[in-house]
């Protein structure tokens, strides 16, 4: 049978392996010991049930094939070197190394007891601070202020973003912004906007340790912890060497409208690294991976790949806690609406998508 590698056990990773496991001799290469549903990470950081809950084994998701645990060290055409491990030679490779973000929205750690401990330590420093600095109002500044209020309402939480309103990078309707923006002030959050930080706090974010610092603009800042919510960064240094032609200065990969690598036979790629224009979501790895499934499938039955990839009209799941936030949907005739707490719950907010998830792992 044919070989397929897929390096990153994330939303597009788990997709294609599980999608191509009945014809193919699937290899999943991922560093952690088990998958994180980084969508639900920011209630994981405040509810000890969903620190559990966001961990979950890769045991069953592939019948026939098999899940290697290692680092992806390089890429040498479709030679895949793994830390431990011996080469693994590829018959296609599918890329799906996805981004890194700082704590607690995603884990880097290897081993899930590690990311356990550290979610305990700060949920336990969060039950005796008083106030939290937020360092960015964008989508995970504003998802994880709603986490905050709704499992800790005596704390303070000030919100610090350059930009003059939250929400700040482009594709938002300001009714989203307004409506976001009356809620997470109702929930006596602190905005602080229009200015960056001069500097950053001396400690760690998730530390329990009183600091002060202030913005640009002289405006002062005073918090028993804080957290960083802003900067994703793609997770491909592996790729360095025989791709470095076809990949872009912040570490995206060129593909076609088939999500093939640019120059590269047989080799795909999915979610985040790509450079498809779009925001980085689970929901369009899983769309991308749909495609490359189709396309690996068409070449194995010797046809030449059919199924293209074009970005659609995105939806922006905004939840505050378990019973807040706003929802900027579009319908099927192109028109975008705002819907309030309810349907965003209904979408996202209350079952965060753990049960598709465990469906697409195979877990009761």
């Amino acid at each position: 049978m044919a070989k397929v590698v897929v390096i990153g056990g994330g939303y597009g990773g788990i997709t294609v392996a599980g999608g191509l496991d009945d014809v193919a001799d699937v290899t999943l290469v991922e560093q952690k010991d088990q998958f994180v549903h980084h969508a639900a990470a920011l209630r994981a950081a405040v509810d000890s049930v969903w620190g559990h809950t966001v961990f979950m084994p890769y045991s069953r998701l592939l019948e026939r094939g098999k899940v290697v645990h290692g680092t992806c060290m390089r890429v040498d055409g479709r030679t895949v070197y793994v830390a431990g491990h011996d080469p693994i030679e590829a018959d296609f490779l599918v890329l799906a190394t996805g981004t890194t973000y700082p704590f607690p929205a995603k884990h880097m750690v290897s081993q899930a007891s590690v990311a356990k401990a550290r979610l305990d330590q700060t949920r336990d420093n969060l039950a005796r601070a008083k106030r939290v600095m937020l360092v960015g109002a964008g989508t995970v500044g504003v998802e994880f202020a709603g986490e905050l209020t709704s499992t800790y309402p005596d704390l303070k939480i000030i919100m610090v973003d350059k930009e003059p309103y939250i929400l700040g990078t482009p594709g938002y309707l300001d009714s989203l912004r307004e409506t976001i923006t009356k809620q997470l002030e109702e929930r006596g959050i602190e905005l602080v906007l229009g200015a960056p930080l001069a500097y950053m706090p001396p400690t760690d974010v998730g530390m329990l340790s009183t600091f002060r610092v202030e913005t640009l603009a002289g405006v002062p800042i005073e918090a028993d912890m804080w957290f960083l919510c802003y900067g994703a960064q793609t997770s491909s240094g592996y790729l360095h060497g025989s791709y470095s032609q076809v990949m872009h200065a912040n570490g995206t990969v060129m593909v076609d409208e088939h999500l093939r690598v640019k120059d590269m036979e047989n080799v795909y790629a999915v979610g985040d690294i790509t450079d498809v224009p779009e925001s980085k979501r689970a929901d369009a790895a899983r769309a991308h991976a749909r495609v490359v499934i189709a396309n690996i499938r068409d070449q194995l039955s010797g046809r030449v790949p059919s199924t293209t990839y074009a970005p659609g009209k995105e939806w922006v799941i905004l939840p505050l806690g378990p019973d807040g936030g706003a929802s900027q949907l579009v319908d099927p005739d192109g028109t975008t609406r705002i819907v309030g707490p309810e349907e965003t719950a209904e979408i996202k907010g209350t079952d965060l998508m753990v049960t598709m998830i465990r469906g697409q792992l195979h877990l009761p």
